[in-house]
C-alpha cells in the first residue's frame, strides 16, 4: 500500500470551476447543434516530464439533424475502454440515447483540451465530474430549445432517450430537431449547472461493449501499425546491443545495394531519458520486410561505452554486498528501531528480490512520420502525445506549432509508450529521407531496447512482541539508478505500508549505478514495492502465529483519520484509508470463503492487499503445485474499493482481470536479464506472456463507497503477486523471495 502518488480525494476532487469556466455553442457544418464546453483543468499535466503551463479542459458534442450525436474522447485509447467510458459520461448527463451515439479521438490539442495522456489510472479522476456537467449543459440547452418552442417553462420539461418531452400537452422533440435551435440558446454556467440523481442514472453503470470492439474482431485498420499514408516507406532503426553505445561505422553502401533498399544511414541520438533517442543505424525500404530482412547483412562497428561492463550477476553479487553496510540515504526513520530490536520476542529477518521486466506490448513500437518544408506530422500509438510533442521541437529544433501529432489507438502499452524515443526515430529518419516513412521495430528490437520495470533488493528485519505485534520494521532497499540517485520507477516511498502503522520504523535505500533505461510500467513501483512488503508481512504473520488476514487488519488497527497530504494539483488532502483497506480485505476473504475450505495437498490460498493509484484492492489467490515444482493458478478473487461508481462495468471488470494475469505471468515467467551489457531476451519464447491453458478464472467484486470514482487500469495488479507467492508458501510451505517463480525450488520429487 502506498500514497507516493496524489492521492484519491486529491485526483478525484471535482474542479473548482472560476470564471474562466465557459461554454460556446455554434451551428456544426450542415446543420446541428455544436458545443464547445470548457472548465479549467489542473494547474498541471499529471506526468513530471509534462508540460508545467495551466490548460483548458474542453469536450465537443455535435448533435446532427438526423439526431446523430458525436461526443469526442479526448484521451489516447490504449485498451483501457477511454473511448467509451468519457462519453459515456457526457451522453448519461445529456441523456441522449446511446444508438444515437458515435464516438471519435481528439486530435492532440492541449490549448483545446488541456492535458491528452493515457496513464496513471487518472481518465476517471480527471474528467467524471468535469464531463457530467458537459452532458448537464448539453441537455439544458435543448430543453430551454424546447421551451422556448413550446412557450412553456423549462420546469415543465423532462428528457428522455435523446427527446425533449412535455408531459402537460403530451409534445415531444427529438434532439435532431432541436439541435439548430439549440445552437442559439445562451449557455448555463457550467459552476451551477444541475447534475443528476446517481440514482437516476440509465447509462453509467450498465456494460457497454467497446465502441472499437467490432473493428477490432474483423481486423479493421485502428492501430498505429496499421497507418498507411500515399507514398510511404518503411523503416528499421537498430541500435547498439549494449545500453548507450553509439555508431562508430557500418557497412552502409552494400546493405543499400539490397534489393527494395532506398537508403541506409547513422542517426545520432540525443541521450536515454522518456523523451530521446540513441544513435543507431537506419534502414529504408519499399517494404517492411525488405528492411528487416536487410539487418541480417548489416554489420554495425559500436562504440559500447562502458554500459558493457554491467549484468545481472554483477547486481546481485553487488546488492548482497551493499545488504551488509547501512542505507546511503534514509527515507524515514520513526521511533528506536534498534532498541525494539533488541528487547522483542521474536525477529524476524528475509531478503526479497525482483528483476528487470519487459512491457511486452502486442504491438511493437512504431510511428509514421512525414517531415515536409519544416514541418513533420506525425500518427502514432503515443500514450503522452503532449511530451512526445515537446520532445520533437527540441530534438529537431522546430517549434511546437510545426508538429502534428495524430493519436492513434494503442495496441498494448503498459507505460512503454508514455516514452517519445521511437517517435524521435521515426522523425529523423523521415527527415533525411524526405517522405513519408513508417517505422516499426521488431519483436528483437522491442524486447531488447525496453524502458525496463526496475528490479531491486529488499532487505527486511521486524521485531515482533510477545502477543506477535509488529513492534519494529526495518528495510534496506537496494535499487539501480545514477548519481545516487534511483532511476525512474526504481524507488520508494516514506509512505510505503506499514510507515506510519508500526511504531518503530527504518526506511532506506543504496543505488547501485546502472546504464539499463528504466520507466512506469503498469501500476509503476507498486506492481514490485507490493510482493516484496506484502510477502513478507504473510511471513511475519506466520512467524507470530496468527492468521495472515486477522495480522492485516490487526497491523491496520482501527478506522483512523486519514492523513492530509501535500499535493501538486491543490490545496492538501486526505491519503491512505485503512478502513478503506480493511473493508476489501473483509470482502475478499468473505467471498474466497479464506480458512473455511478444507484443501487437497498441495493446494493453497494467500492473500494479499495494496494500494496504488488511488485503488484499494484485497486479493486471494488458490493455486496448487505439483511434485515437480510446477505451479497451477485455479482462482483468484479479487475485490476492490474505486469509489461510489463503477462507469461500465464491462471495461472494469476487463481491466481487473487483466491486472491480475498480468501479474500472474509476470510472477511465473517473466525476467530480463544482461550480461556484458546486453539484454539475452529476445522474443517470447524466452520472454512467454502467461497462456490461455494457464489462464485463472477471476472473480471480481467492486465494494462501493462514499468516495469519488477513480481508475482501474493499474491498481489490480500489485496483490496478485504477493497473493500467488503466500499461496505458494500456503501449499508447500516453502517461501517465494525471488522472482520470476522457479519450479527447481519447489521441486519435491
Amino acid at each position: 500500500m502506498t500514497t507516493r502518488d496524489m492521492t484519491t480525494q486529491d485526483r478525484a476532487r471535482p474542479q473548482d470551476l472560476s470564471r474562466r469556466s465557459f461554454i460556446k455553442v455554434s451551428a456544426a457544418v450542415g446543420g446541428g447543434l455544436l458545443v464547445d464546453m470548457s472548465i479549467p483543468a489542473f494547474a498541471q499535466a499529471p506526468l513530471s516530464s509534462a508540460p508545467e503551463a495551466a490548460a483548458t479542459l474542453n469536450a465537443y458534442v455535435r448533435i446532427a439533424p438526423d439526431g446523430t450525436t458525436t461526443i469526442v474522447a479526448k484521451n489516447p485509447e490504449i485498451g483501457q475502454g477511454v473511448k467509451t467510458t468519457l462519453p459515456m459520461i457526457v451522453a448519461e448527463e445529456m441523456d441522449v440515447d446511446w444508438k444515437d451515439v458515435r464516438t471519435e479521438m481528439a486530435r492532440l490539442d492541449m490549448a483545446t483540451y488541456g492535458p491528452q495522456f493515457a496513464g496513471g489510472s487518472l481518465s476517471t479522476p480527471f474528467n467524471y465530474d468535469p464531463l457530467r456537467r458537459v452532458g448537464a449543459a448539453t441537455r439544458q440547452m435543448l430543453m430551454t430549445a424546447a421551451a422556448q418552442s413550446w412557450r412553456v417553462p423549462v420546469s415543465e420539461l423532462t428528457t428522455s432517450a435523446s427527446t425533449v418531452i412535455h408531459s402537460k400537452s403530451g409534445k415531444k422533440l427529438t434532439y435532431g430537431q432541436l439541435a439548430d435551435a439549440a445552437a442559439k440558446v445562451r449557455p448555463p454556467d457550467l459552476k451551477t449547472v444541475a447534475l443528476k440523481d446517481p440514482k437516476d442514472f440509465k447509462l453509467i453503470g450498465q456494460p457497454i461493449g467497446g465502441v472499437d470492439s467490432p473493428l477490432i474482431v474483423q481486423g479493421k485498420p485502428v492501430f498505429g501499425i496499421d497507418v498507411v499514408v500515399p507514398g510511404m516507406r518503411y523503416a528499421v532503426y537498430e541500435k547498439c546491443p549494449v545500453f548507450g553505445g553509439t555508431v562508430a561505422g557500418a557497412n552502409y553502401d552494400e546493405v543499400a545495394k539490397l534489393p527494395g533498399i532506398r537508403k541506409v544511414f547513422p542517426v545520432k541520438g540525443g541521450g536515454a531519458d522518456m523523451t530521446q533517442m540513441w544513435d543507431g543505424v537506419a534502414i529504408v525500404a519499399d517494404k517492411w520486410h525488405q528492411a528487416n530482412k536487410a539487418l541480417e547483412q548489416l554489420q554495425v562497428k559500436w562504440d559500447e561505452g562502458k554500459g558493457a561492463s554491467i549484468s545481472t550477476a554483477g547486481f546481485a553479487s553487488q546488492a548482497a554486498e551493499l545488504a551488509k553496510k547501512p542505507a546511503a540515504k534514509s527515507i524515514k526513520t520513526e521511533g528506536d528501531v534498534e532498541g525494539a530490536f533488541k528487547n522483542a520476542a521474536k525477529v524476524v529477518e528475509a531478503s526479497y528480490s525482483y528483476p528487470f521486466i519487459h512491457h511486452a506490448t502486442l504491438e511493437p513500437m512504431n510511428t509514421t512520420a512525414h517531415w515536409k518544408d519544416g514541418k513533420v506530422e506525425i500518427w502514432s500509438p503515443t500514450q503522452l502525445p503532449a511530451v512526445a510533442l515537446t520532445a520533437v521541437s527540441k530534438q529537431f529544433g522546430i517549434p511546437e506549432s510545426a508538429v502534428t501529432i495524430h493519436m492513434t489507438r494503442i495496441g498494448g502499452g503498459f507505460g512503454r509508450k508514455l516514452s517519445a524515443d521511437f517517435m524521435l526515430e521515426a522523425v529523423a529518419i523521415a527527415k533525411e529521407l524526405g517522405e513519408p516513412v513508417k517505422l516499426v521495430w521488431n519483436r528483437r528490437q522491442d524486447t531488447q531496447h525496453g524502458k525496463y520495470r526496475a528490479g531491486g533488493f529488499h532487505n527486511f528485519k521486524a521485531a515482533l512482541d510477545a502477543q506477535g505485534k509488529v513492534v519494529a520494521f526495518r528495510d534496506h532497499f537496494v535499487t539501480v539508478g545514477a548519481d545516487g540517485k534511483p532511476g525512474n520507477g526504481a524507488d520508494l516511498s516514506e509512505r510505503e505500508f506499514p510507515a506510519s502503522f508500526v511504531p518503530n520504523l527504518d526506511l532506506g535505500a543504496t543505488v547501485m549505478e546502472s546504464h539499463i533505461p528504466t520507466g512506469p510500467l503498469r501500476a509503476p513501483q507498486s506492481n514490485a514495492l507490493a510482493f516484496a512488503f506484502q510477502s513478507f508481512l504473510d511471513e511475519l504473520a506466520h512467524a507470530a502465529g496468527k492468521d495472515p488476514l486477522q495480522f492485516q487488519l490487526d497491523l491496520l488497527g482501527p478506522p483512523r483519520a486519514p492523513a492530509m497530504l501535500p499535493s501538486r494539483f491543490g490545496p492538501p488532502a486526505p491519503g491512505f484509508n485503512n478502513a478503506r483497506m480493511a473493508g476489501v480485505l473483509k470482502e475478499v476473504a468473505n467471498r474466497s470463503g479464506w480458512g473455511k475450505t478444507k484443501l487437497a495437498k498441495g493446494v493453497g490460498q494467500g492473500i494479499a492487499c495494496y494500494y496504488s493509484h488511488m485503488g484499494y484492492f484485497a486479493e486471494v489467490v488458490q493455486a496448487r503445485v505439483n511434485s515437480a515444482g510446477d505451479v497451477k493458478v485455479d482462482k483468484i478473487w479479487v475485490v476492490g474499493d474505486v469509489g461510489n461508481q463503477i462507469i461500465n462495468p464491462s471495461a472494469a471488470i476487463n481491466q481487473v482481470q487483466g491486472g491480475a494475469i498480468d501479474g500472474v505471468s509476470g510472477a511465473l515467467h517473466q525476467q530480463i536479464t544482461v550480461a556484458n551489457g546486453r539484454v539475452q531476451q529476445s522474443n517470447f519464447h524466452d520472454y512467454p506472456l502467461l497462456r490461455i491453458h494457464e489462464a485463472p478464472q477471476v472473480d471480481v467484486f467492486f465494494l462501493k463507497t462514499d468516495n469519488p470514482p477513480t481508475g482501474l487500469g493499474e491498481p489490480a495488479l500489485p496483490p496478485v503477486v504477493p497473493a500467488l507467492a503466500n499461496a505458494i508458501f500456503a501449499a508447500t510451505g516453502k517461501r517465494i523471495r525471488k522472482l520470476p517463480i522457479d519450479s527447481a525450488e519447489l521441486k519435491t520429487a
